[in-house]
């Protein structure tokens, strides 16, 4: 057992009401990059490994086909790319790292490579790239997708994608640069080649018209615990971001990944699973529990079903006045939406053949929206035992995702100067920032 990593989720540090809850920022809103510098210097005195930025590219209108209640309410938007605030905040800190998101879905493998090696240079060695396979329709309109393609389809192209990076990023040897000074010969033009890559989805000539980055590959993230997005993890992925709150389903995920991994000649004992986790810490209970309550206040209906919509891919605003949650998750099945999230939360509860009004439906919506379903709520030795209990149920490898529905900073300042000192304390965590690069201070 090595102990628990640690990164912090900045997704939504800014939507979803937290921009005005107390303890967020005075004279400073979001985008002011000044705000994420500050952060990071913070989550490097605590030791935190990783930094991590999901991404979305479209306004939620699931909801009554219209864009106006995200708006209003700052549901899952304002989205802005990241990678210049990842650029900023590395000039700042030394050794924790920082994970950037981009859709296989929509991007090109070519344009994300290039990027992905100049942020690693920037960065000193500090940058992952986390692929995803997107599922939400307001993404695809940007991109010029009538509709999603199919789900296996998207981690095909993923897997092909990935494959077109590591051969870009593999396309200029380590060794190619030469730099002698006094031939003027700047490098090796037999260790510089193209990719002459033709596949089902991209066709890229190569090579990378770039010098190898620090890490040479960035570290690769990926999450979904599908059977399909496990195999894809199993094929590349350098480290795992998988769900939390539900431990059954954290066994399972860790189970097939092991096996996937096995298949494809991998050791599962270098691939560890950082398990998303929300954690409300308060130095007392009560405390932790106060500001679960003021989280509640921010949500009414509109916004709990303007965001169970968007993540789900369906409208809730048709919905009867009682329904069968087995008639409702066939339904959203049928529409290409997501059947899991609320609606297979719910079934798992409560069975298929249970009849809820649709007023009970979103009242249970605002603790999947709010994320106080699932959420880890204590003062530090509280929050620190369920922890341990989890990292061990789970295998010991990887660690947790942490992510906080309070203010910013105050929800990940409590993390950083409750909750880590606790941990390590107990001997909990891995060793902070053991290498030089964010590859070799996250290995398991």
């Amino acid at each position: 057992m090595t102990g628990m990593h640690i990164g912090y989720d900045l997704s939504f540090t800014h939507t979803e009401g937290a921009w005005a809850r107390q303890g967020s920022w005075i004279g400073r809103d979001f985008p002011d990059v000044r705000m994420f510098m500050e952060l990071a210097q913070t989550a490097e005195r605590a030791g935190v490994g990783l930094l991590f930025f999901g991404d979305g590219s479209g306004i939620p209108s699931t909801w009554r086909g219209s864009i106006a209640p995200a708006v209003e309410w700052g549901i899952q938007w304002p989205r802005h790319d990241m990678a210049p605030v990842i650029a900023a905040m590395s000039t700042v800190t030394e050794k924790v790292g920082f994970g950037l998101t981009y859709s296989s879905t929509f991007m090109h493998p070519f344009y994300v490579a290039r990027l992905l090696n100049s942020l690693d240079h920037v960065t000193g060695g500090r940058i992952a790239f986390n692929v995803v396979a997107s599922t939400r329709g307001a993404d695809a309109a940007n991109y010029g997708f009538a509709e999603l393609m199919d789900h296996d389809l998207r981690y095909e192209r993923m897997e092909e994608f990935v494959d077109v990076c590591r051969a870009l990023w593999d396309s200029v040897a380590p060794d190619a640069i030469v730099r002698d000074r006094s031939t003027g010969r700047f490098a090796d033009p037999a260790k510089v080649h193209p990719i002459d890559h033709e596949g089902r989805f991209f066709t890229v000539k190569g090579p990378l018209a770039s010098v190898p980055g620090p890490q040479y590959h960035p570290l690769i993230v990926q999450a979904g615990n599908s059977p399909r997005g496990i195999a894809a993890s199993a094929r590349f992925a350098d480290l795992v971001f998988g769900f939390g709150g539900n431990l059954a389903g954290q066994q399972r995920h860790r189970k097939l990944l092991d096996e996937a991994l096995l298949a494809e000649g991998r050791d599962p004992e270098h691939v560890g699973i950082l398990w998303a986790t929300q954690v409300i810490v308060g130095r007392t209970k009560a405390e932790a529990l106060a500001r679960c309550e003021a989280v509640h206040e921010f949500w009414n209906e509109e916004a709990v079903a303007t965001y169970l919509s968007h993540n789900a891919g369906y409208d809730f605003s048709t919905l009867p006045g009682s329904f069968q949650l087995g008639e409702l998750r066939d339904e959203l099945a049928a529409a290409n939406a997501s059947p899991a999230g609320i609606v297979g939360s719910l079934v798992t509860e409560f069975g298929a053949d249970h009849t809820m009004s649709r007023s009970e439906f979103f009242a249970h919506g605002r603790g999947r929206a709010t994320g106080l379903d699932h959420s880890v709520v204590g003062d530090p030795a509280t929050v620190a035992d369920a922890l341990e209990e989890t990292f061990a149920a789970t295998g010991s490898r990887g660690g947790f995702m942490f992510s906080s529905p309070l203010a910013m900073p105050s929800g990940f300042a409590g993390i950083s100067e409750l909750l880590l000192p606790e941990l390590r304390r107990r001997g909990a965590l891995a060793p902070a920032y053991q290498g030089s690069t964010l590859r070799e201070n996250l290995a398991v």
